[in-house]
């Protein structure tokens, strides 16, 4: 079984009384929650205190690593310091960051390296853009995503303790949204893929969904046998509508 993520990804919001806030709103709501794990991705700038906001209530992320352990990388955070702030979380991989700073499967893949070495649990993202899906290209691109990350992983390891987060790009911030039998499609297509490698690796993989997940539509995607949970963007900002979402897929 399968235990529900629904993680918090803050982008680029917030100073640090919104993040102190945030984090305090969030810890105090999901409090006494079971059933689901529950983690929250600020800016760097503020892993600090929300860490120390939250406790032991939630898991607290990142928003990338760097690619390299350590060295002459200058404005990049390595795997291991987020570690050493007790980060749990790194999304990879993220389209945002494939389509404004031109990260490809190669770097995508260092970076998922280096946070499995340093005991990180990677969130990689993987999807489509509105072109690709209206020319039928939906499946072929978020495998060749997917697969361009594994083929470069040590084959001994692989994806490791990781998670998937599909994002159809067209659905990130527009205000359209997946079906749930759209988005269902896509997950199982992508256990699919990796059960081609590994079925027991498909079996536990968690995947997510992260195409605009709200209070509103939560039920409806997490009710879907291959849905694990959300990657969640603006919803996580305000934390009655974040914390509606992890008590729905606490619920089940």
């Amino acid at each position: 079984m399968r235990t529900p993520l629904i993680a918090g990804n803050w982008k680029m919001n917030g100073l640090g009384d919104d993040a102190r806030h945030l984090a305090t709103a969030v810890a105090q709501g999901v409090a006494g929650l079971g059933g689901v794990e529950i983690a929250v991705c600020p800016p760097f700038v503020h892993l600090d205190t929300v860490r120390d906001r939250v406790g032991d209530a939630l898991s607290v992320g990142a928003q990338n690593c760097a690619d390299a352990a350590e060295g002459a990388r200058t404005g990049e955070v390595s795997a291991a310091m987020l570690a050493d702030l007790g980060v749990r979380y790194v999304i990879l991989g993220h389209s945002e960051r494939r389509q404004h700073y031109g990260e490809d499967d190669a770097l995508i893949a260092a970076r998922y390296a280096q946070a499995l070495e340093q005991g990180l649990r990677p969130i990689l993202c993987v999807g489509e853009t509105l072109e690709e899906r209206e020319a039928d290209r939906t499946e072929s691109v978020v495998a060749s995503q997917l697969n361009g990350v594994i083929d470069r992983l040590d084959a001994n390891i692989g994806l490791g303790n990781g998670v998937i987060a599909y994002e159809p790009v067209w659905a990130i911030g527009t205000g359209r949204t997946a079906t749930a039998q759209q988005a269902q499609a896509m997950h199982a297509f992508i256990r699919q893929t990796l059960a081609a490698r590994d079925a027991d690796l498909a079996e536990r993989m968690r995947l997510l969904y992260g195409g605009s997940m709200k209070a509103a539509n939560a039920g409806e995607l997490l009710a879907e046998p291959d849905i694990d949970g959300g990657l969640i963007g603006g919803a996580s900002l305000k934390a009655d509508d974040f914390v509606a979402i992890c008590a729905t897929a606490a619920r089940g």
